[in-house]
């Protein structure tokens, strides 16, 4: 479907514009990392200023990125180019964009492959009957030190990818992506009403959704307004023109604010639910919730295996989980094969086979770097390649590339607030209005500029 003053192709529905994009968003970012930061930080508190950062913070750059894509019809790589000023060189930033999610995909279709080894070992059942202290743990050690069972893994998640998006953006891309979104949610209400009936599931719920300030003064006040703001804007996967690709095939008929709200009351949604399946069954069970990064791989197996079916329980819960992180693997790829089409002229199809190539051979040193790459330097990250490519994504490009799209869509150096407004105005539904103009020109960008300083202090431990 094309728009009549455009020859750029458009997604066939709302409900598949809606359904794609928060699948961009929707990804390990909510079903993992938000139940473990909410559990590290204190539950429930921790989720109340989370939804106000979202408001202040995630929303209005996500409507940014959006409206770049919207006005151009073009991918990031070419979308500055058309809207910047002449002589200027905010252009730049659609190549930085692409290296993002280049960097992105290094690592993240590696975490997507333990997705699909945790669902076939749980349905064989590596994780039933009685485990001996460690066990889990061991498990988890073992499959980050076979590179070649994690390489094997990597290669069908970006095989995956490449076919999705190489079949076309309404045949492949909407297509697959709606189905993979619809899966998911069906899968997530019967996780969490699963759990929700658990025995003693009460303490998880009130832990979660009541908020408690003696736990935030335990945690550390400061700690939990800066894990909610941060989360608030990684959520969202703003800053490296991973939305802004979806802007560019979206119609004109609502307001880019109806649709990023939109987007973002799903993509919340689905990071409560996901914590409505884990914490419930954490505390039914007895188990700490505030286990970090290891609550998925460690200790919900672990949960899983108490639970009666739980074998089935676990296999449900980690498919819902590599939906998850596929729908955002496609979302990425997406953005990768359309701006390498439009820079040098490649089919979708060829530029898919192209990258299939290209993306496997970035992922490998991730794959190596639990082993054989595992390198002294890279302690200052955490210790792997891993950490080191999320460091520069996470911590460098995402919220530098937030800036940039908020300085370009506020700046009369850039596109500007009179262009912006326009575009974000058109249509139905909610408009931005000029009282606003002040705090998305001012206050926004500082506010970006304090989740990347912040968050470089914290990485180092400079605070």
């Amino acid at each position: 479907m094309k728009e009549a003053s455009s020859n750029r192709e458009l997604l066939s529905s709302r409900l598949g514009f809606i359904l794609v994009a928060a699948g961009c968003a929707i990804g390990i970012g909510n079903v993992w990392k938000f139940p473990y930061i909410t559990g590290m930080s204190g539950g429930g508190i921790f989720v109340l200023i989370y939804f106000i950062f979202l408001l202040l913070l995630g929303i209005p750059i996500l409507c940014m990125e959006l409206g770049v894509g919207r006005a151009s019809r073009l991918s990031p790589i070419k979308a500055f180019k058309s809207l910047e000023p002449q002589g200027t060189k905010w252009h730049l930033q659609g190549w930085v964009s692409l290296i993002g999610c280049y960097l992105l995909m290094m690592f993240y279709t590696t975490v997507a492959g333990w997705m699909l080894h945790y669902i076939y070992s749980t349905a064989k059942g590596t994780f039933a009957g009685d485990m001996p202290s460690g066990y889990v743990a061991e498990q988890f050690n073992t499959l980050l030190n076979t590179p070649s069972v994690m390489c094997m893994w990597m290669v069908i998640v970006v095989l995956l990818g490449c076919i999705t998006v190489g079949y076309g953006l309404i045949k492949g891309l909407e297509r697959i992506s709606k189905t993979l979104m619809l899966i998911l949610l069906g899968i997530m209400v019967v996780l969490a009403i699963n759990s929700i009936m658990l025995n003693n599931s009460k303490a998880g719920l009130e832990f979660y959704l009541v908020p408690n300030f003696d736990r935030m003064r335990q945690v550390g006040i400061f700690n939990v307004i800066y894990n909610a703001m941060s989360h608030a804007f990684f959520t969202l996967s703003i800053g490296i023109g991973s939305m802004a690709i979806f802007g560019s095939y979206m119609k004109k008929t609502n307001t880019i604010l109806k649709e990023g709200i939109t987007i973002a009351l799903l993509d919340t949604a689905v990071a409560l639910v996901a914590g409505l399946i884990i914490f419930p069954a954490c505390f039914a069970y007895r188990i700490e919730p505030n286990a970090g990064p290891g609550l998925l791989f460690v200790t919900l197996p672990e949960v899983f295996n108490r639970m009666p079916w739980g074998q089935f329980w676990g296999a449900m819960f980690f498919i819902f989980m590599s939906f998850a992180s596929l729908s955002t693997v496609f979302a990425v790829f997406e953005n990768i094969i359309t701006c390498c089409s439009e820079q040098f002229g490649w089919t979708r199809k060829r530029s898919a086979f192209y990258n299939f190539f290209i993306i496997t051979v970035l992922s490998v040193p991730c794959v190596l770097g639990f082993s054989e790459w595992s390198w002294d330097w890279l302690k200052v990250f955490g210790g792997t390649i891993l950490d080191f490519e999320d460091f520069i994504v996470s911590y460098c490009a995402l919220p530098l590339g937030g800036m940039v799209f908020c300085l370009f869509c506020t700046s009369r150096y850039g596109w500007g607030i009179k262009g912006f407004y326009e575009e974000a105005n058109t249509g139905d539904g909610v408009h931005f209005k000029p009282w606003m103009r002040g705090y998305l020109t001012y206050v926004l960008p500082l506010i970006v500029l304090a989740v990347f300083v912040l968050g470089i202090c914290d990485k180092f431990g400079w605070m």
